[in-house]
């Protein structure tokens, strides 16, 4: 990918541009961007496509960048690219979508990198910021963390950054809980729940080894009074398919004991029914928080 401009800058016209593409050799993927090559873009070119084509400050945003920086189970098929408010940039171009954003771009950019690409930290805030759902918002901050992509401190000092930012009260509880022990959303379910229901706090991830001597984690444990050990595994939507079920009756199975109870709970039924969980819970010997 290389802009009209970069070419003239290096002795090519635009007539020898326009040879190659009329030869099928080059291909003009924007009023401004020439491909060198022909075909179906690459994930990689189609950021820089996007990039090249806003010119100046552009960066890959949202989770456009945070693919870029590793994280699993958002992806969008759409890249996301950054621009400054009021640039013009003509025709859109498919499979990139423009945000225009007052937010200083530059000092948001990843140094390390040669694709111009927006830090973690204000690429999941800004995406969590303007999602219609909290749950979404949260969900995505907390999978950063729990993948172990940033952490709840830098993701605070970003928060002060961006300051105004929408929900940033929110996120500040939020990562406030993720400092706690809770990685993911279901777990701050879980927080929250035995919060509202008055349930002593669980110890979470907390690191078990299995009967084939694998390490695990499991997701929330109490200590009950009698001595005895309750876990609490939280399923989420991919837990249902076949495969994920059988493996999780397999982890159940290795990690069972004669000290430890394990019960389960879908993700939905955590956040619809929390009163249910709490009920069960008290049942099975959580204690009460004074």
């Amino acid at each position: 990918m290389i802009t009209r401009a970069q070419l003239r800058a290096i002795g090519i016209d635009n007539d020898a541009v326009r040879h190659r593409i009329t030869t099928d050799r080059w291909v003009a993927r924007s009023a401004v961007v020439i491909g060198t090559t022909t075909g179906e873009l690459t994930r990689n070119q189609l950021m820089r496509l996007g990039v090249l084509h806003a010119g100046g400050p552009a960066i890959i945003g949202d989770l456009s960048a945070a693919e870029v920086a590793g994280l699993r189970n958002w992806h969008r098929d759409e890249v996301t690219v950054l621009v400054p408010q009021g640039s013009d940039l003509g025709q859109p171009l498919e499979g990139i979508r423009f945000v225009e954003t007052r937010r200083p771009l530059p000092i948001m950019r990843n140094p390390d990198l040669d694709l111009p690409v927006c830090r973690i930290e204000p690429a999941i805030l800004h995406f969590a910021a303007y999602q219609h759902s909290m749950r979404t918002a949260e969900g995505v901050v907390a999978a950063a963390v729990q993948q172990r992509l940033t952490s709840p401190g830098l993701l605070l000092g970003w928060v002060d950054r961006m300051r105004p930012l929408r929900w940033a009260q929110t996120f500040r509880e939020t990562l406030s809980e993720i400092e706690d022990g809770a990685q993911s959303l279901a777990e701050l379910d879980v927080l929250r729940m035995c919060h509202q229901y008055g349930l002593r706090l669980p110890r979470q991830q907390t690191k078990r080894q299995d009967a084939d001597g694998r390490i695990r984690f499991t997701d929330c444990e109490w200590l009950l009074p009698d001595g005895r050990t309750l876990v609490l595994e939280v399923d989420g939507a991919f837990h249902m398919e076949v495969g994920h079920w059988e493996d999780d009756l397999a982890r159940q199975r290795a990690l069972a004991a004669s000290d430890r109870v394990q019960i389960r709970c879908t993700s939905r039924e955590l956040r619809d029914y929390p009163e249910r969980i709490a009920r069960d819970l008290r049942m099975l010997g959580v204690p009460r928080v004074a």
